[in-house]
């Protein structure tokens, strides 16, 4: 490919910021479009240009889409974009990683640091540059844009709903090639402890830990859905909804992409 042309983008002083490529969205903002020329020794040099024009930003986009690979996406995958990529995962008993930093007395099974089999519930995945959003479905279906959401019960997940990362090596790309890596990053994971306001996340005696002991101890197979709340952001500040709305899958992505 040779460098043929440049887009110069222009806006208000007071909404620029050297740490951002955006524009605020009060800030006046203009465009405009130049060939580049080569000079005497072969350097590239902007010459002059014209206002940038929707018709040009057509004309570009469609050449840059010509570029995309087509994509057969698999049936899990709820949506697909640049900047965001969601899925589920219907529930399951799979191999669960405890090594607690503090257990409570009176476990049975999560005392020792272990791998047990233990039954998860359906779970959505909304994956972004900026983290994964993990949440448990009441239901183990495809969700769809009026499903309500669920705080996830795993231990490595944050009440806002993203993943804590810590030390786990995180997806270079967010592309469906990447969605075994995002899931082991959830599932392949020891849980240490949990997260702060995860006491509220679930009803009943015991918390998260006694909930997945008892589930470790009994070999159950199916995860009680029902112990798990509504999701709710800003739970953790209160310990109860601080929104009387529930939060669904459609909401969620509309929220995340704003």
């Amino acid at each position: 490919m040779a460098l043929t042309s440049a887009i110069l983008l222009y806006r208000t002083e007071r909404a620029y910021g050297a740490e951002s490529y955006g524009a605020a969205r009060d800030a006046a903002a203009f465009a405009s479009i130049h060939a580049v020329e080569q000079d005497a020794d072969g350097r590239p040099v902007i010459a002059a240009g014209t206002p940038l024009s929707r018709a040009h930003l057509r004309q570009w986009a469609e050449a840059l889409g010509r570029t995309v690979v087509p994509e057969i996406l698999p049936a899990n995958i709820l949506v697909a974009h640049p900047d965001i990529l969601a899925w589920w995962v219907p529930a399951q008993v799979r191999p669960a990683y405890f090594a607690l930093s503090t257990p409570p007395k009176g476990l049975e099974i999560l005392s020792a640091r272990t791998i047990v089999p233990v039954p998860y519930p359906a779970h959505l995945f909304v994956a972004t540059r900026s983290g994964l959003g993990v949440y448990a479905l009441p239901v183990n279906r495809r969700p769809m844009a009026d499903t309500r959401l669920l705080h996830s019960p795993i231990l490595n997940v944050f009440v806002e709903g993203q993943l804590c990362w810590g030390n786990i090596p995180r997806p270079r790309a967010l592309a469906v090639a990447s969605i075994p890596d995002f899931e082991r990053a959830v599932f392949d994971s020891w849980s240490t402890h949990p997260n702060p306001g995860q006491e509220f996340t679930v009803t009943g005696r015991g918390g998260l830990v006694r909930l997945w002991d008892d589930l470790a101890a009994r070999r159950a197979r199916r995860f009680p859905v029902r112990r798990l709340k509504s999701f709710d952001p800003g739970i953790r500040r209160q310990g109860r909804r601080t929104s009387a709305e529930p939060m669904t899958f459609g909401k969620l992505i509309e929220r995340t992409m704003r």
